[in-house]
């Protein structure tokens, strides 16, 4: 993955997980592949290789721009706006 530049990062907040597993995902039961932790507000969301794709979903309900993946040994950003990696 090759990193760019992106016009969003001030959207970055210090955040903590509010769950240790997809917020949605825990409360219906159901499973995720990865997890996504929203840098804006610290929703943690499953991935779109998830069959629910709550993170995705989670940006567009709220516009915040930037996930980071927190899945152990990942270490990289991403921006749904400008479509890149940080």
């Amino acid at each position: 993955m090759s990193t760019q530049i992106c016009a969003h990062q001030d959207a970055i907040q210090p955040v903590t997980p509010h769950t240790r597993g997809c917020e949605e995902c825990l409360a219906t039961g159901d499973s995720w592949v990865h997890l996504r932790l929203c840098l804006t507000c610290g929703h943690v969301g499953c991935c779109d290789s998830s069959k629910n794709k709550h993170a995705t979903k989670h940006f567009h309900a709220t516009s915040h721009p930037i996930i980071q993946s927190i899945e152990p040994g990942e270490d990289w950003r991403w921006c749904y706006i400008d479509e890149a990696v940080l």
